[in-house]
């Protein structure tokens, strides 16, 4: 059964950073569009990034443009979201998925979520 493990959440003050991990078991990460959503309490679901086959991303969360990056490693089959310059409200669990074929749709398949919490 193809699982994603999502990791690298944590505790960071204000203007730190923290880079997310997502691995997969049973699953080839760069034969789909991988992303990140986060979910905060009493809040929508939202989009954060997302990389597709071709290596190509995009960002759908406007206050996290220019602070977080998505980026793959196809050797270690992984996809990681380094996020800087931290803010209270980037507080959050954020959880990998796989879209099937582009950055949009249904997911297929999601990480159990890594908390981020963003205080001081």
């Amino acid at each position: 059964q193809p699982q994603l493990v999502d990791s690298g959440g944590g505790l960071v003050q204000p203007g730190g950073s923290l880079r997310l991990s997502c691995a997969a078991s049973d699953l080839i990460l760069n034969y789909y569009a991988v992303g990140w959503f986060r979910q905060a309490p009493g809040k929508e679901r939202e989009g954060v990034s997302c990389i597709n086959k071709s290596g190509i991303s995009t960002d759908f969360l406007n206050s996290a443009k220019g602070r977080f990056t998505i980026s793959r490693d196809i050797a270690k089959n992984m996809v990681y979201l380094q996020m800087n310059s931290l803010k209270p409200e980037d507080t959050a669990v954020y959880y990998c998925v796989t879209y099937p074929r582009r950055c949009e749709g249904l997911y297929e398949y999601r990480g159990q979520g890594t908390q981020v919490t963003v205080s001081s």
